[in-house]
């Protein structure tokens, strides 16, 4: 289970722009996390596309409203379940998000005001379907190379 929330000032995102970053985003997590694209495994990951009128967002201490029409601020959470989410992966995943970000929006990089978070849930704490849910019971649905299954079991002492 992954939720990517991108909070964006209000008409930053054209509707095209955000067709394009639900699928790039969803793959730029999943195949760090599951060591492989598997079109099954998507249906574990959430897109929330979150906009703010320039008055409710600032950066350098001004608020975008008041920074002209140049000022582009942005912030991707990525929140996921326990697992193998060591540093190298987690900069994987940071860097594949950044860059489907600036392809969608047409750049030729990812904008210095454009910030990813990364939170990683414990295990026992994510609920779905009336119960709390575990990364392990995931690992045999065979969306999990047996490399990164193997890794997930390591990081959960499983």
């Amino acid at each position: 289970m992954t939720v990517i929330t991108v909070n964006s000032p209000k008409g930053r995102l054209s509707l095209e722009q955000r067709r394009e970053l639900a699928g790039t985003l969803t793959d730029a997590v999943l195949v760090p996390e599951v060591g492989q694209f598997a079109p099954a495994a998507r249906v574990g990951f959430q897109v929330h596309f979150t906009e703010r009128e320039p008055d409710m967002m600032a950066i350098g201490g001004r608020l975008l409203a008041d920074a002209g029409p140049d000022a582009d601020a942005m912030v991707i959470d990525v929140t996921v379940m326990d697992g193998d989410w060591s540093r190298d992966v987690r900069k994987e995943v940071i860097e594949r998000v950044l860059a489907a970000l600036a392809d969608a929006c047409g750049l030729p990089e990812p904008s210095p005001t454009w910030w990813v978070t990364f939170r990683v849930i414990d295990e026992g704490g994510w609920g779905s379907r009336g119960t709390v849910l575990s990364v392990l019971s995931l690992l045999e649905t065979g969306v999990f190379t047996e490399e990164k299954a193997d890794a997930v079991r390591t990081a959960l002492g499983a």
